[in-house]
């Protein structure tokens, strides 16, 4: 079993390198048996490998059809960012005052589990899971529903961008600065404040998801 996990995190290595430098195309089909004989493994090491892959938003597995890279566009990520920002700073400036105690007091143990797993380095599945359950606590209170649909939407359209910020931009401490202080704007009811941080976290984390694309088509 430790030989498959070498095998895989190899072919995982190998496969990630390829995709970010463009190698495979935004949309590419991974088929697994010809992997296999590109590494000359079983596929169990390359079902393994797109699986870890996967987590990292690199690859989407279809169903009856298999694994896909994912489409990586700058301008495709500028734009649902852009969104994010409008809808979700509107979101929070409309929960703020409405916000309870105990709701304050669940966004916070959200925000502990969500540190809890950044800082353990596991459960990259549930990175991009908390995170978004931490905004939606705080942006609940505006009983905004087709609003939130929409931050839930653009939310699922961009997990794998947040995936891949929060693995590659190493600022995994960044984020969990600002997340604890956006919570004390909140707290505070200080809603300017808190939708400056809110825009500033955005697009940050979109520029530093650029940043990384851009460099990986550069080497």
């Amino acid at each position: 079993m430790a030989s498959f996990k070498t095998r895989a995190q190899h072919v995982a290595d190998d496969l990630r390198k390829r995709i970010l430098s463009g190698e495979f195309k935004g949309a590419t089909q991974l088929r697994q048996d010809a992997l296999a004989r590109d590494y000359d493994v079983s596929r169990i090491p390359v079902r393994e490998a797109l699986l870890a892959l996967e987590a990292e938003g690199l690859v989407e597995f279809h169903p009856h059809r298999g694994a896909f890279t994912t489409e990586l566009s700058t301008a495709t990520i500028r734009e649902l960012f852009d969104l994010r920002v409008l809808l979700e700073c509107r979101a929070l400036g409309q929960a703020i005052p409405k916000l309870t105690p105990s709701e304050l007091d669940r966004a916070e143990r959200l925000l502990d589990q969500y540190d809890a797993a950044l800082d353990s380095g596991s459960d990259i599945d549930h990175w991009s899971e908390l995170n978004f359950a931490f905004h939606t606590a705080l942006y609940s209170p505006a009983q905004l529903p087709e609003t939130l649909a929409m931050i839930t939407h653009l939310n699922t359209k961009c997990d794998r961008y947040i995936r891949m910020q929060l693995l590659y931009t190493r600022e995994i401490q960044k984020a969990e600065k600002e997340h604890r202080e956006l919570l004390e704007f909140a707290r505070n009811k200080d809603i300017e404040a808190a939708c400056r941080l809110l825009d500033r976290h955005i697009r940050e984390a979109c520029e530093g998801i650029v940043a990384v694309l851009e460099n990986s088509l550069n080497n």
